[in-house]
């Protein structure tokens, strides 16, 4: 007998199971539920309260006349219910994105919206100023621009186009290598003025550091990479998760800091350091294979494309060019300007 979840110490009455059909949007939580271990994870991952998580899920259980999960101090777990509704759900989930893509397919025109995925320094510092001249050419696409520091399921549909810095790992999503970022040294010049200016990477452990890693394992990562010798006391003065808090940091002279080399093309707020390192990262383009049929999408796919190529803009080039080598840019690059006033007032 599945145990039933109590309300003030009675057993809930579950409803016998209507012959209309499921609610998806709960099941579809349900099946958030059992993918994240737990209603408060699957509660942040849906941008939604537990208190409405606990709601639906009681809600469907009220709908199929069942028992889903029991709770105790050690989690949530699955009753033999539940284990059997999981493997229906993802069928439902699986012919809801298809009729999705069919209807997207069907629509064949060039307008509506696309959500595009990409890390939170691509988005901020490179792709959003590049909106301006998509939407002259197709005003009637929206772009959904999500920046943000963990990748999506692409086949989820949880964004149509993504741009990541790691190869995606699913077989059947379409990827394409668009480019390479490479990370190298900068300073502000009031940090050179106030620090001097390292002349290798072993001069580097008397400086102060700035470092972005989204979490203390790559942080690890970084700090091998950088200083294979043990690291010297408060030599990282500050960690951050975001390439926009790092990009303020180094500008406001907190520290040296990695920043990719096409900053150089962008701002004088902050100096490359004129020695032999070089951090690369291949850019990676991924979508759903029925989303080049689209043809707002195929627009956007260009446009992302042409955003990051080498040969137009050759800091994303395979080979490392020097920061101090690349063109610099005719004209400040807005947001950047703006940060760097913030950095420097």
């Amino acid at each position: 007998m599945p145990i039933q979840p109590t309300q003030g110490g009675s057993p809930v009455n579950h409803a016998a199971p209507q012959a209309s059909a499921l609610h998806w949007d709960n099941a579809r939580i349900f099946l958030e539920v059992v993918r994240c271990g737990s209603f408060r994870s699957a509660a942040e991952r849906l941008g939604e309260s537990i208190s409405l998580v606990r709601r639906r899920i009681n809600d469907l259980e009220g709908e199929i006349g069942a028992t889903l999960f029991t709770r105790d101090p050690h989690g949530t777990h699955l009753t033999e219910e539940g284990i059997e509704m999981v493997a229906a759900v993802e069928r439902m989930e699986r012919a809801s994105l298809d009729l999705l893509r069919a209807r997207n397919v069907a629509a064949g025109q060039v307008s509506g919206e696309t959500r595009v995925a990409v890390t939170e320094g691509l988005g901020t510092f490179w792709l959003s100023q590049r909106l301006v001249e998509f939407q002259r050419r197709h005003p009637n696409i929206l772009i959904d621009l999500h920046c943000g520091m963990r990748s999506v399921d692409i086949l989820r549909l949880e964004a149509d186009i993504a741009v990541q810095l790691s190869r995606p790992t699913s077989p059947d999503v379409k990827m394409l290598k668009i480019g390479r970022l490479h990370l190298a040294f900068f300073a502000a010049p009031s940090y050179i003025e106030a620090h001097g200016v390292p002349k290798s990477l072993a001069d580097l452990a008397k400086h102060r550091f700035v470092l972005q890693a989204p979490d203390e394992s790559s942080a690890q990562e970084i700090y091998k990479v950088l200083f294979p010798e043990p690291l010297p006391r408060n030599l990282v003065v500050m960690r951050n998760n975001i390439s926009t808090a790092n990009y303020v940091a180094i500008a406001k002279g907190v520290g040296i800091g990695l920043l990719p080399t096409y900053a150089a093309s962008l701002t004088d707020a902050v100096v490359p350091l004129d020695f032999d390192f070089n951090y690369p990262f291949d850019i990676w383009l991924s979508l759903h294979p029925v989303s080049n049929r689209i043809p707002r999408m195929r627009h956007v796919i260009d446009w992302i494309a042409g955003s990051f190529n080498p040969k137009q803009h050759p800091w994303f080039r395979d080979e490392f060019i020097p920061a101090k080598e690349l063109p610099r840019s005719t004209g400040h690059d807005p947001l950047t300007a703006l940060l760097t006033k913030l950095a420097i007032e």
